[in-house]
C-alpha cells in the first residue's frame, strides 16, 4: 500500500458503559456517548484522511476483540492497537493465537494510571515487552512526563522493539515545568526505535480557550528530537472533543508542518504510520 496514505494514527471507539469507562468523569460528559466508525467516517472524509489506527480505551481482551471486529467491518480502520496482559504466563500462547489477525498491529497498557512510576520496568512487564518483537507487534507508550526516564530505561534494553510515544507524553501545555518534560523527551528520543505521536495536546491545554501558539514550543522540540521521520499525526478523537473540534485539532499540526517539505509533511500525516504499523 502506498506510503502516500493520510492516516489518523491515534483515535478511539467505544460503546459507552459507565463502569467500563469510569475514567470519563462528569466534567467529560460530552464523552458519555457511543463513538463508532459511522461517527468518524465523515470527519476523515472532510479532512481528506484515508484511514485511522484504533487504539484501546479499556484494559481487557474483550476490548481488543471489539476493535478487531470493528476493523473487520470498516475499511477505514487500517490497524488496531489492543490490550493484552503482558505479565501473563500465557502471553506467548495468546500472541500466537493473534497471528491470524493481521489488523492487530500492537498493544498498549495505561501506564499513566499506575501508581508505580517505574511500572514499565517490572520484571514480568519487561518480559512481556520482549516477547512483542518476536511477533513483530508494536507498543504504544502512554505516560506522563514524570515517567519518561523509566520509559527510556526500558527502551534502552529493548533495541529491537518498535515503540511509539503517545500524546508527546502529556505535558501540561503552557505549564511551568516544560524543562522536566524536555529532559525526558531528549532521553527517550535518543533511541531510534522510538517514534512519537503529535496527538492529545489540546486536552493538556486550557480546554476550549487554547491558541495555536500554545503548542508551537512543544512541536518545535519533538520535531528537533525525533525528526520528521519519527513523528505521526493523531487526533485522539473523540477525547479531543473535550477541548476542540476534529478540524481544529488537525489544523494545529497541518499549520505547523506547512513549513516543512512536502515529503516531510506526507511522512508525518501518514507515511510514518504506514511504515510503523505495517499497514497493508
Amino acid at each position: 500500500m502506498s506510503q502516500s496514505l493520510k492516516i489518523d494514527a491515534h483515535q478511539h471507539f467505544w460503546k459507552y458503559d459507565s463502569h467500563k469507562h469510569a475514567w470519563i468523569e462528569d466534567s467529560m460528559s460530552v464523552l458519555k456517548s457511543d463513538f463508532l466508525p459511522k461517527d468518524l467516517i465523515p470527519l476523515l472524509e472532510k479532512s481528506n484522511l484515508d484511514g485511522c489506527i484504533a487504539v484501546q480505551a479499556d484494559q481487557s481482551d474483550e476490548e481488543t476483540e471489539f476493535l478487531l471486529d470493528l476493523a473487520q467491518g470498516n475499511s477505514i480502520i487500517k490497524g488496531v492497537v489492543g490490550w493484552t496482559d503482558l505479565q501473563s504466563s500465557q502471553l506467548e500462547t495468546k500472541l500466537e493465537t493473534y497471528a491470524s489477525r493481521p489488523l492487530l498491529k500492537g498493544f498498549r497498557h495505561v501506564l499513566q494510571d499506575e501508581e508505580d512510576d517505574a511500572y514499565i520496568l517490572r520484571a514480568d512487564f519487561m518480559k512481556g515487552l520482549k516477547l512483542l518483537s518476536k511477533f513483530s507487534y508494536t507498543y504504544d507508550i502512554l505516560i506522563f512526563p514524570k515517567q519518561l526516564s523509566t520509559a527510556a530505561e526500558a527502551v534502552s534494553q529493548l533495541p529491537h522493539q518498535a515503540f511509539v510515544l503517545d500524546h508527546i507524553a502529556k505535558p501540561s501545555i503552557g505549564g511551568n515545568d516544560m524543562e522536566t518534560w524536555k529532559k525526558g523527551i531528549k532521553q527517550l528520543a535518543q533511541y531510534e526505535n522510538v517514534s512519537c505521536k503529535i496527538s492529545g495536546m489540546v486536552t493538556e491545554a486550557k480546554w476550549g480557550t487554547w491558541e495555536y501558539n500554545d503548542f508551537v514550543p512543544y512541536m518545535d522540540f519533538v520535531l528537533e528530537q525525533f525528526g520528521s521521520d519519527r513523528l505521526m499525526y493523531g487526533s485522539d478523537w473523540p477525547v479531543c472533543t473535550l477541548s476542540g473540534s476534529y478540524d481544529a485539532v488537525q489544523s494545529i499540526v497541518t499549520q505547523y508542518i506547512s513549513k516543512l517539505s512536502r515529503t516531510e509533511q506526507a511522512s508525518i500525516m501518514g507515511g510514518n504510520a504506514v511504515k510503523f504499523y505495517k499497514i497493508q
